[in-house]
């Protein structure tokens, strides 16, 4: 796969103590595009001495809505793949590699499966998209993606749905998928979706809006 043709999308909030190493992981395979989002920490400035892109959000708007500007940074950059990753240092970025290997493979969405789980909404919503569209871990962050099939619904997210509508979408459409065994790391920092209750509150709406199929 030509570097260029790839996109390592990362949301980061307030990541600067594993920003730099993920970043330059990342730029071995593709072009890393941080989404510094509204981080109060170094997190953008170390990522852009690191080489990448990064798009500023001027404050907090939201795991989906960076990974929104993400994927609009490579529509603009003509990038072909797009590959998600999280920017805490819980996914290896050795793990591209294979991520690549499935694309070039032919794979339209590469979703990764986590060896484990961190709440109760998290088991849920993974048997619920098991058992009726075959994805096994929904809400892992480490995903790939033909750029064409962003391009065909017009966005990556519009309803809060944690990073899932695309990849929902994209099996429900008759796109190629494969999944990836993903061991999780310990992560630096606070939880990305925050509290429990807060956290299960999210995923479970998410999981309720993602039945009601989204349309190009």
């Amino acid at each position: 796969m030509d570097r260029l043709s790839l996109a390592i999308v990362v949301p980061a909030l307030d990541e600067e103590r594993t920003i730099g190493k993920v970043v330059g992981l990342c730029n071995s395979y593709g072009i890393a595009i941080v989404i510094d989002d509204g981080s109060s920490d170094r997190t953008g400035e170390i990522a852009l001495g690191e080489g990448a892109q990064v798009v500023r959000h001027e404050t907090n708007k939201g795991y989906d809505a960076a990974l929104e500007s993400g994927f609009r940074k490579a529509a603009a950059l003509g990038c072909k793949f797009v590959i998600t990753i999280d920017a805490d240092g819980q996914h290896d970025p050795l793990l591209l590699a294979k991520f690549c290997e499935l694309l070039d493979a032919g794979a339209d969405i590469v979703v990764g499966n986590r060896n484990e789980r961190a709440r109760l909404a998290e088991y849920c919503f993974a048997f619920l998209t098991k058992t009726m569209y075959g994805i096994a871990d929904p809400l892992c962050g480490l995903k790939a993606y033909r750029m064409k099939i962003y391009s065909e619904l017009g966005h990556f997210d519009s309803y809060g749905s944690i990073g899932t509508e695309l990849a929902l979408y994209a099996v429900r459409q008759g796109y190629r998928l494969q999944e990836v065994p993903v061991v999780v790391r310990e992560r630096s920092g606070l939880p990305r979706f925050g509290r429990r209750f807060s956290a299960n509150y999210k995923i479970f709406r998410a999981m309720f809006l993602s039945l009601v199929p989204r349309k190009a």
